[in-house]
């Protein structure tokens, strides 16, 4: 075959090749289905709900403070001399008995201090009465050279009947008495009694020390009451009762005093009985008084220096909603959803905050669905899907 008829036919085969290419495109364009056109959906973001339950709810103050004992004294010598007993229970610690003896001085210098004492109170009524013999005698000795008592209406002169003398044997006889009773007491002295029911903070003093009049010798608390300083806000104290600082005759306000000792949670009940006497110049804060009664019957007890959280028992609002303090926006707006899914703003009354909830006052109806998934984006109106929770799920 020559060269020409190749490429005849090589030009031939191409040109077949290509049609069949061409007419194949056509042949799938032309079966190709027209797609539609259709609108993006736009997607229904999804919102946690919770259903509101609108009725009585107590409005509850929450602050820190410090234990503090109700009193506390120091145990000061008021006689000298050498510590010859102890009770056991004075030590860093001890707990003690109103009028129980903690600790004994020598009593042997005081007791002769006495028998002195006696002994003199003696001798002094003696003179007295012999001082009163005396007088007597004098009195009846001149009425008798003037013709007994009834002649004459006159009475002897205060010299005659020793008079004088009287007076400054009455007056030694006091004196003496005086020292009696003195001596008594410095005997009686000689035993510290405890002053109420307490414990001994501080100990300053050991057996067989010499102590001196006015020393100190311990430091000693009550454990009949404790008390809590709450620093308040001048707003908080709108909400619960302080006796003698806010309107009203009725006892304070009642408390949960809560603090973790011991490796658990504790709880003790108390009461509000007063306010510290003036605001506290640097922070304006009014420092309101809590007292437990009995803290020590429990154990662990509520013990002194202790740090503890105290939540107040305020009023009773009568109609009231409780809701986390994330369904609230812009401070008092909360978004509903309603029957048809579409979320709306509405604008509430807030009692107060408090912790991780607000309390609203007014604004809810019972049973409403309250969003409380924050949303990037949100209109009102918008269309939403709900998630109802119960409150335990929170």
């Amino acid at each position: 075959m020559s060269k020409t008829r190749k490429r005849m036919l090589h030009f031939l085969i191409a040109v077949i090749l290509i049609g069949s290419g061409v007419a194949g495109m056509n042949a799938l364009i032309a079966g190709k289905q027209k797609v539609k056109k259709r609108k993006p959906l736009v997607p229904v973001p999804a919102v946690r709900t919770l259903r509101v339950g609108v009725g009585p709810k107590r409005v509850l103050v929450t602050a820190e403070g410090t234990v503090r004992p109700l009193r506390e004294s120091s145990l000061v010598s008021q006689v000298g001399g050498k510590v010859v007993n102890m009770s056991p229970a004075l030590v860093n610690g001890g707990e003690f008995r109103h009028g129980e003896t903690l600790l004994r001085i020598e009593p042997v210098d005081y007791e002769l201090a006495v028998t002195l004492a006696e002994a003199k109170v003696k001798d002094a009524e003696s003179a007295l009465e012999m001082v009163e013999e005396e007088s007597a005698s004098a009195e009846e000795e001149w009425y008798l050279r003037r013709g007994g008592k009834g002649v004459k209406k006159s009475k002897p002169p205060p010299l005659v009947v020793k008079k004088p003398q009287l007076e400054a044997a009455r007056a030694r006889l006091n004196a003496a008495q005086a020292e009696l009773r003195k001596a008594v007491l410095n005997l009686q002295r000689t035993e510290l009694k405890a002053p109420f029911d307490g414990r001994v903070s501080r100990k300053n003093v050991d057996l067989g020390q010499y102590v001196m009049p006015g020393q100190f010798l311990a430091s000693l608390y009550s454990i009949e009451a404790a008390e809590i300083v709450l620093p308040m806000d001048d707003e908080d104290l709108l909400w619960f009762h302080v006796p003698g600082f806010t309107p009203g005759s009725k006892p304070g306000s009642m408390a949960t005093i809560r603090a973790r000792i011991a490796g658990r949670e504790c709880l003790w009940r108390g009461r509000v009985v007063r306010a510290e006497g003036k605001l506290d110049e640097r922070t304006r804060m009014v420092n309101v008084v809590v007292r437990v009664d009995r803290p020590y019957i429990k154990k662990p007890p509520l013990a002194a220096g202790l740090f503890v959280t105290v939540v107040i028992e305020g009023r009773e609002l009568p109609m009231a909603a409780a809701l986390p303090r994330s369904a609230l926006h812009q401070g008092n707006t909360v978004w509903i959803v309603d029957g048809e899914g579409l979320l709306r703003f509405r604008k509430v009354k807030v009692a107060r905050l408090q912790g991780g909830s607000a309390l609203i006052q007014s604004g809810l109806e019972n049973g409403e669905r309250v969003a409380i998934t924050a949303l990037s984006a949100v209109t009102d109106g918008m269309k939403v899907r709900a998630i109802d929770l119960e409150e335990g799920e929170l």
